[in-house]
């Protein structure tokens, strides 16, 4: 089973993010991809049915996710990066 953690600076930089926040949309995440230096851009849903964009690096070896980014509402230029513009 997958362990996911979340760097504590997410909710200091965004205190509308919550863990709880990030953790919900992980496990919703709608779309994602890997960049060119390793690390994965995802968007997912919140309990509150909030669209936060998550940056995150993922150890397959340990199934384990440290996302290290979160904030809502994504940025336009991650709803570009991952095909998702208005």
């Amino acid at each position: 089973m997958s362990v996911v953690g979340v760097h504590p600076r997410i909710s200091e930089r965004h205190p509308e993010v919550t863990d709880a926040d990030v953790l919900a949309a992980m496990r919703s995440m709608i779309r994602y991809r890997q960049r060119p230096a390793g690390e994965w851009l995802a968007v997912g849903l919140d309990d509150k049915s909030r669209l936060v964009e998550l940056v995150y690096q993922y150890d397959e070896e340990e199934d384990f996710f440290f996302v290290f980014h979160g904030m809502t509402p994504p940025s336009a230029k991650t709803l570009k990066e991952l095909g998702m513009e208005r």
